[in-house]
């Protein structure tokens, strides 16, 4: 005569319980004392659908499913009078009939129900959360109230990417994501009529189904964002910020929004080099790049729209924020010429170096970001060339001009004046600014433009006989070289300072010896001012 309830499960976490009004889902095996078995939910393949307390069930049953929590199983032996009483249901349940149920209860809501948020992870830092129109990335586990996966964006190794608040979601998963921060965990759970409703969605969710998401954010962005830049490390001294068309060397490490690597110049040791302003990279880093200092550090936050937009490109998925970590090593721009920085000149300062001087200097050597090159002070000698020779490159022969004895100056060369986009390998890096702080220590003063040697007196009338010493008419090499080398060594004459005496001397007789026979006779020997004469043009 009285209803019987036997718990015969009851889960740990029961934070809910059915009351009188609320909707459930359960599934039940329905059989007499003997164990016949009159009805079952699972033959069916469908959870029993219902409101409790609203006299859609009968009085037992209404009665037995109060106090329930989801996935607890309870045995219930409802008696005739709180069941089908006297008449019982013809062909099924007989009159008088005490009925046993197995209730397994699935899901439970209830109409005032709204979305329920439960964060149980948040970032220390959270300088944004979603609002209605951003556009999200994110992870998610869906199961239903009693726990079973309906999908998961895990398995398919692809986050759940759209828009938010403009309809593209189920309402309560637009309202869920408001306000959570990358990074960010936090369960889901969508009563029904904020889900897929009464007739669920045709595939792996039943109608009337609550949802429960356990879902964390990895990306975050509005279409109507710019970059974002941070600034990390501003030098002190910054003589000149980067522009439309100048040339960049950076370092970089490249993440996602939520701190996923994707890639990094540092892993290859060389610097990313490109032009500024002009397309060659995506259109955030052309934006992000523009007024920076050398040695800066600076982080970009670039929107896809300005990045690699829907599609991704390799590491990087479709639609993602990139964040940049950068630091600038240098830049110039193609049109930069040397530039002279003089830091001391000495007041006696008469004797200035120009093209064909010999010259003795100190240099310390470095790239922009003050990383040493090469020192001749740690190797204890000067380095030695003959001012335009092109036995440096082209800046340095433009740097040593004009400069005196004693004089210290930082000569600035740009790549193209420099070892250009393929630098020393092992030494220079390609595309390197150089600068160079010098010191000239000594300058002996060259010939004319084009000559090798010069006369410091009056020329000898029978130069060409006393050249031939043994008087054949034909004036060998080693004749040659060896009355050179008595001018010299008497001071008559002057050799080009710097060079290798005896190669000189070879490129001076190879002048002279205008048919290649390796002798030269009088008929070919001429001077200097003889060969312009005759409108010749010979070093």
């Amino acid at each position: 005569a009285e209803l019987g309830v036997e718990r015969r499960f009851v889960p740990e976490s029961c934070p809910r319980a059915v009351r009188p009004g609320d909707f459930v889902r359960y599934h039940y095996l329905g059989a007499f004392p003997d164990g016949t078995r009159f009805d079952s939910s699972y033959d069916r393949g469908s959870t029993f659908n219902v409101f409790v307390g609203k006299g859609q069930l009968i009085a037992g049953m209404d009665q037995a499913l109060v106090g329930m929590c989801v996935n607890e199983r309870r045995f219930v032996k409802i008696p005739p009078n709180l069941a089908y009483g006297t008449e019982g249901v013809p062909g099924v349940i007989p009159p008088n009939a005490v009925l046993h149920f197995d209730v397994l209860l699935i899901d439970l809501w209830n109409l005032e129900d709204d979305v329920q948020v439960q964060t149980y992870f948040k970032p220390e830092k959270c300088p944004r959360t979603v609002q209605v129109s951003d556009f999200v990335r994110y992870h998610y586990n869906g199961t239903f109230l009693d726990g079973t996966l309906f999908d998961s964006s895990h398995n398919r190794m692809r986050t759940y990417d759209t828009y938010v608040g403009i309809g593209w979601l189920i309402p309560g998963m637009d309202q869920g994501l408001l306000g959570m921060c990358v990074g960010e965990k936090r369960i889901i759970t969508i009563p029904p009529f904020l889900a897929y409703g009464e007739d669920g969605d045709g595939k792996e969710i039943p109608g009337q189904a609550s949802l429960v998401f356990d879902v964390i954010l990895l990306d975050l962005h509005n279409p109507k964002d710019g970059i974002a830049i941070e600034n990390q490390l501003v030098p002190e001294s910054c003589e000149r910020r980067s522009q439309t068309g100048d040339f960049l060397r950076y370092h970089y490490n490249g993440t996602l929004l939520d701190g996923t690597l994707f890639d990094s110049s540092y892993s290859r040791n060389r610097t990313y080099d490109t032009y500024v302003g002009k397309g060659y990279v995506i259109a955030g880093m052309d934006e992000g790049l523009l007024g920076v200092c050398t040695g800066e550090k600076r982080r970009i936050i670039i929107p896809p729209h300005l990045g690699y937009g829907e599609e991704g490109r390799g590491k990087i998925p479709g639609s993602a924020v990139l964040v940049f970590d950068i630091h600038v090593v240098d830049f110039h721009n193609p049109s930069d010429s040397v530039s002279i920085t003089v830091h001391y000149k000495p007041s006696n300062c008469t004797v200035l170096s120009k093209k064909g001087d010999y010259l003795k200097y100190h240099y310390n050597a470095s790239l922009l970001d003050g990383t040493l090159l090469d020192s001749t002070h740690s190797l204890g000698k000067t380095y030695n060339i003959v001012l335009g020779s092109g036995q440096v490159v082209l800046g340095m022969d433009m740097g040593l001009q004009d400069m005196c004895v004693g004089e210290r100056r930082t000569v600035v060369i740009p790549p193209h004046l420099g070892y250009g986009e393929d630098g020393v390998e092992g030494e220079v890096p390609g595309s390197a600014v150089l600068v160079f702080d010098i010191e000239l220590l000594e300058l002996v003063s060259g010939l004319p433009e084009g000559y090798m040697f010069v006369w410091n007196g009056e020329v000898s009338p029978n130069l060409f006989e006393e050249i031939d010493q043994n008087h054949d008419g034909e004036v060998l090499l080693e004749e040659f070289s060896e009355y050179i080398q008595t001018q010299v060594d008497t001071g008559k004459g002057k050799l080009a300072p710097g060079f290798d005496f005896e190669k000189i001397v070879k490129n001076m007789f190879t002048n002279q010896d205008r048919d290649g026979n390796g002798k030269v006779t009088a008929e070919e020997f001429k001077l200097k001012d003889q060969e312009a004469k005759e409108e010749h043009d010979e070093l």
